[in-house]
């Protein structure tokens, strides 16, 4: 390295090198990508060095850089990718069916006398225990699962939810058998 140029482009790249690495990461995902990005800004830098009169703005100029190079990537990357007739390889949720029970749930629970909504929302939702919801409600335990049991059976018959709506069970209770 007789040259100074090239002496002084490899000082700074030695001195600025991990922190202009730390900003490449910044603008990343990929640690090896950020590596790719932080080389090819030091090569655009390197070329222009002798039109870089402010020293003071070295770390500016190969920040542009990388932000630049990274939009080019961006741009060029979304060119090459084409529609295909071939589905993707894993499915995509399709969140409708949910969607649309919890609005018929929602409506259900409104049709509900109070205490029996105030019984499966403290339940299925505050995720309460039989003897929790007794003490706030004020009766006792048996009255607490007798209302559970009429208000999951009334949602089970309303014409909304339909026959497959799963009724989830509070914690503690065994599994229900099939049909039940």
């Amino acid at each position: 390295m007789d040259n100074p140029v090239h002496k002084e482009f490899a000082d700074y790249v030695i001195r600025r090198g991990p922190a202009l690495l730390r900003i490449a990461r910044g603008l990343t995902a990929d640690p090896t990508e950020a590596e790719d990005l932080l080389q090819t800004a030091l090569v655009q830098t390197y070329l222009a060095w002798d039109r870089i009169h402010d020293r003071a703005a070295l770390d500016g100029y190969v920040r542009r850089a990388m932000v630049n190079i990274r939009i080019s990537w961006w741009r060029r990357r979304r060119l090459e990718i084409h529609p295909s007739a071939d589905p993707p390889d894993s499915p995509v949720e399709d969140c409708t069916r949910r969607s649309e029970l919890r609005d018929c749930l929602h409506r259900a629970l409104r049709r509900l006398p109070d205490r029996q909504r105030t019984t499966l929302v403290l339940r299925y939702y505050a995720d309460l225990s039989d003897a929790e919801i007794a003490e706030r409600l004020g009766v006792s335990v048996g009255t607490v699962k007798s209302t559970a049991s009429r208000a999951v059976t009334r949602l089970r018959g309303d014409a909304d939810l339909g026959h497959d709506f799963p009724v989830p069970r509070p914690r503690g209770y065994p599994a229900l058998p099939p049909g039940h």
